[in-house]
């Protein structure tokens, strides 16, 4: 049984992980007209958990050091003299390649922790037997 708990340990750490992502994409896109914001991005670390697994958890989240987009507009509120304002630094393409990537890892580790429980349950009807 301890291996069954192993697995579902795995796929549950892979699964928070994948949705903090999903959480921190979901921020960059929403704030993707927000003057002065920078690019949220997540990285994974493994560490070891009970009976030498390795978990896949977040680390620090970092922001993206590339230059703001400078936005003529005179009229802006936050215009300096020359009429420019900071913009963000979020490329909504990367944030939609990168929604689509936790997705598809998120629903790959759901699969994984699905098999496992099914594994489990169907271990347990033949022990009943």
């Amino acid at each position: 049984m301890s291996e069954f708990s192993n697995a579902l340990s795995v796929s549950a750490h892979a699964l928070k992980a994948q949705a903090t992502r999903l959480r921190h994409v979901s921020e960059n896109i929403s704030n993707a007209d927000t003057p002065g914001y920078r690019r949220k991005a997540v990285a994974f670390e493994t560490t070891r958990g009970p009976d030498n697994t390795e978990l896949l958890t977040v680390g620090r989240v970092q922001l993206d050091k590339s230059e703001l987009e400078q936005i003529f507009d005179p009229a802006h509120p936050m215009a300096d003299d020359t009429g420019h304002y900071q913009g963000s630094n979020v490329d909504l393409m990367l944030e939609i390649a990168d929604a689509r990537e936790a997705q598809r890892s998120y629903e790959a580790n759901l699969k994984m922790f699905d098999q496992t429980r099914q594994m489990s349950a169907g271990l347990m009807d033949l022990l009943r037997k």
